[in-house]
């Protein structure tokens, strides 16, 4: 069984990605991949990030502006056509998302639409580089552009309040930023989900939906319903072996008796404890089928455990 280090450890080399998380190369000095997702529908990656643009009749709807790639994002709506960009849509509040939308130079009469939550949120953040939405919705929306359609539609709290599911029902695409990392781990702390359960359930259902093709945000490639298949997988282990190790670790055993009435301590030895126990036991079956199991299994098993006692899933 691997070594797995822990987290702030140093160490020389991480697990190699596994081939099947991997995703086309990008052009060399291109700075960006563009991958047709359905009749005028496209994907713009840097194999990290991941956003989304959709032609129609008289414009462009731009899903997301993530700043690593802004100066590339008009370029890759050129090859596709001269028209202006017309709407943009927030998948959710985060910078990393969305603050490259100033750099789009937008018009006046330009929508942006996203969820009420995401506006509240970006009219306390004040952030320049995020414009605050023109059009905010509750609970679901119907972008009809020309003759093409984006249905966006809220779950709750899975990853930030306002975080939406975009669905192209003619392109049989759905788009769900930071919930579904294919063929990886997923990001530190479920992706730091203010709400475990939640993030678990958006999982689920995204799992039971109807679609062909999943724009996640990041990672190299688009995703398949096996991709969140098998992440649903890993969290369900995850979830039972933390249950397991909270059940079976007592708090107390392994700590120095001077420092037992340290309760700050007491509490981490025994956090610690049952961390070890989940990675232990999820280690031999996982290390070798998501990509950077080794980087965040750490996080993903102090975030299981934490949420298990606190939020009593």
């Amino acid at each position: 069984m691997p070594q797995i280090p822990t987290i702030g450890q140093r160490i020389s080399k991480y697990q190699p990605i596994n081939e099947s998380a991997k995703g086309p190369a990008l052009e060399p000095n291109k700075g960006y991949r563009l991958q047709k997702l359905g009749r005028d529908l496209y994907m713009i990656t840097d194999n990290v990030y991941q956003s989304m643009f959709m032609v129609y009749d008289k414009g462009v709807v731009v899903v997301d502006a993530p700043p690593p790639y802004e100066q590339y994002i008009k370029k890759a709506i050129a090859e596709v056509t001269d028209k202006p960009i017309t709407h943009v849509v927030y998948s959710h509040s985060h910078t990393d998302h969305i603050g490259g939308t100033k750099n789009l130079e937008l018009g006046k009469d330009v929508a942006i639409i996203a969820h009420d939550e995401t506006k509240r949120l970006l009219q306390r953040a004040k952030d320049p580089n995020r414009p605050v939405p023109t059009i905010t919705f509750s609970d679901k929306y119907l972008l009809k552009a020309g003759n093409q359609t984006l249905e966006l539609s809220y779950h709750g709290n899975g990853h930030e309040p306002g975080n939406i599911f975009i669905y192209a029902p003619e392109q049989k695409t759905l788009m769900v930023v930071d919930v579904v990392f294919p063929g990886w781990m997923p990001w530190r702390r479920f992706a730091v989900s203010q709400d475990v359960p939640g993030y678990f359930a958006q999982v689920e259902e995204i799992n039971s939906m109807k679609w062909e093709t999943l724009v996640s945000g990041h990672v190299q490639r688009t995703g398949s319903h096996a991709d969140v298949a098998l992440q649903l997988e890993f969290m369900n282990d995850l979830k039972r072996e933390a249950l397991k190790a909270l059940q079976s670790t007592k708090p107390g055993e392994e700590i120095d008796e001077a420092d037992k009435n340290n309760a700050w301590a007491l509490f981490d030895n025994y956090i610690d404890r049952v961390a070890i126990q989940i990675v232990n036991a999820l280690t031999p079956k996982w290390s070798t089928k998501l990509a950077a199991f080794d980087v965040y299994i750490w996080d993903q098993a102090y975030a299981m455990e934490q949420s298990l006692r606190i939020d009593q899933q």
